[in-house]
């Protein structure tokens, strides 16, 4: 039996813990915090910091692993590749962990490296750095702390009043001991889209049919599958995927973040080296296997025969109207009520305003309206707790 060292027990890695457990893998989760959710469904669990490297040594000593599966950012990564020498395989590989974990490293692969188009960017590590950027660049733009998830610290600047606040927070929402920021060009696009990008060790790199999403504060709120892009987008889109997933190397489910140009142009954004959250729409059965079991087989070697669109879908995200250490009181009855309706509650030990606690799954035949299915979704979603899936984080 394999035993996973899962860095990171989120949602994410809830849903790649239970797909591992179907087939009989081991699996210990780690995270910052007791009853994260895949501890609750793993079979061992860590808490610790994951940014304490010697710590890291301490668990990788104890148990063993034979693969280490990070799902979060706030690693010290630099110890994946000592883990790698040794024999342990690191998903999907520590050189990919390594550069995606860090937006400078990535984005300065696709754009330098490998010349994709993405927006124009600069770094700051200083508030006057970050205003001589913000001049070059031009308003409105977009800016992200170096290291983050869920859209923590990202915000839009419109004019020279808002600098001071947007580093601050970009600054307050980087994780990791990263400090530093990009700031970049605002695309004017027409909307956003994943690409789910699965690399195999004895076999092609296979796609996934394009996710439509919408992102309210850089965090997830809403996707949809399949997302109607044209032939020829979707041929630049699994080139761009391909080119970076390969020059990254590795084995494992990519969540490939793409913007769709007003005027048709495929523009590469960010990329994660693991199940993206926008991919849990296919927890309703878009396709014939999840991004969680896609990830899980690619990770082991196992075979992948195809990959399917089986129904049209769309998902909304639940999110908390309080603060709280107590059991939220959950409805389920409404949202079931309706036919092809799935809900996952996440069992997160504690609750936030406006932090993800679920999410709501609609899905009907291949070719049904994706905007109706996003509508019933979104509706839905606000009968769980009674909150607007648009509220920020």
């Amino acid at each position: 039996m394999k035993k996973i060292l899962l860095l990171g027990s989120g949602e994410l890695g809830k849903e790649f813990t239970i797909a591992a457990k179907r087939i009989g893998v081991y699996v210990v989760a780690c995270d910052s915090y007791d009853n994260a959710p895949a501890m609750q469904v793993a079979d061992e669990h860590e808490v610790f910091s994951m940014l304490d490297g010697d710590a890291l040594d301490r668990v990788v000593n104890k148990h063993h692993p034979d693969i280490i599966v990070p799902e979060i950012e706030a690693i010290r990564t630099e110890r994946l590749f000592n883990y790698e020498e040794q024999g342990i395989q690191v998903v999907p590989s520590a050189r990919a962990v390594n550069f995606t974990m860090n937006r400078r490293a990535i984005r300065d692969l696709a754009a330098k490296q490998l010349g994709l188009r993405t927006a124009k960017y600069f770094y700051a590590k200083t508030l006057t750095e970050f205003k001589t950027a913000a001049k070059e660049i031009g308003y409105p733009c977009v800016v992200k702390p170096l290291m983050s998830s869920s859209g923590h610290g990202q915000s839009y600047v419109h004019n020279d009043g808002e600098l001071d606040a947007a580093f601050r927070d970009a600054m307050e929402g980087s994780r990791g001991d990263v400090k530093e920021v990009i700031i970049e060009e605002f695309i004017d696009f027409q909307s956003e889209f994943t690409l789910l990008t699965v690399t195999q060790k004895n076999g092609e790199t296979l796609f996934c049919p394009p996710i439509g999403h919408v992102q309210k504060g850089g965090d997830y709120r809403e996707s949809w599958q399949p997302f109607t892009i044209s032939e020829q987008a979707l041929k630049d889109a699994q080139h761009i995927a391909q080119e970076v997933t390969g020059a990254l190397t590795g084995n494992g489910l990519w969540g490939v973040e793409f913007f769709l140009s007003k005027q048709g142009e495929v523009i590469f954004s960010e990329l994660s080296p693991r199940p993206h959250d926008t991919g849990m729409v296919t927890l309703g059965h878009t396709t014939n296997l999840s991004e969680f079991e896609l990830h899980l087989r690619a990770v082991l070697g196992l075979p992948i025969a195809g990959i399917h669109l089986e129904h049209a879908g769309a998902s909304a995200v639940v999110l908390s109207p309080v603060e709280s250490k107590d059991p939220l009181p959950y409805n389920l009855v409404d949202a079931l009520k309706e036919d092809h309706t799935r809900i996952r509650i996440f069992g997160k030990p504690e609750a936030h305003v406006g932090r993800r606690m679920g999410v709501v799954l609609c899905y009907g035949e291949k070719d049904a309206d994706t905007l109706v299915l996003r509508d019933k979704a979104k509706r839905l979603a606000k009968t769980v707790l009674g909150t607007d899936q648009k509220k920020k984080k």
